[in-house]
């Protein structure tokens, strides 16, 4: 199986905060969990964690590389730029990756790498994985915190992903 790709300075031991979701799923496809991702209009309708998402220069709300956007999710208004962006394809996994900041002084200020990757797997299955690290005050704290919010919060991705792509697919 594939991993994720980590920029320096986000890689996992070294960051301040790292969340690790993945499921594996039966019935779908790559194709099918990628649309709901990629098409950011649909995560409220899934995520509760995700709002007031908007992109820069009227871009959007497809994901794209080098896309600019911002939303709000864990309380923080984070500013984000995809940084990966490999739609599916049969020679590869499928992956998405932002860098994502909330500015600040030093007491505030959270710099993030979230990336997803997309499989499909023999019997019809598709491996979806989302990590994310962190850095800053901000994620120290969240690091701190139990139970873990980022492992929950992005489950709630996760299972809500799952859940609109099976919809849509049915």
């Amino acid at each position: 199986m594939h991993d994720i790709v980590w920029p320096e300075g986000y890689v996992p031991g070294f960051a301040d905060n790292f969340a690790s979701n993945e499921m594996i799923v039966a019935g779908l496809s790559v194709a099918d969990v990628w649309a709901q991702l990629d098409d950011t209009t649909a995560w409220p309708g899934y995520y509760s964690n995700a709002s007031d998402i908007r992109f820069h220069d009227d871009t959007g709300p497809r994901l794209s590389q080098d896309a600019r956007f911002r939303f709000t999710t864990f309380g923080f208004p984070v500013e984000a730029e995809v940084t990966e962006y490999v739609p599916p394809s049969e020679d590869a996994p499928a992956r998405i990756a932002w860098h994502g900041w909330v500015e600040g002084d030093a007491q505030s200020r959270l710099d993030v790498h979230h990336a997803w990757l997309f499989e499909d797997l023999p019997g019809g299955r598709v491996r979806i994985l989302t990590q994310e690290t962190q850095n800053g005050e901000p994620a120290k704290e969240l690091a701190r915190t139990r139970p873990n919010p980022m492992i929950n919060g992005h489950q709630e991705w996760l299972d809500g992903l799952v859940a609109a792509a099976r919809r849509v697919a049915a």
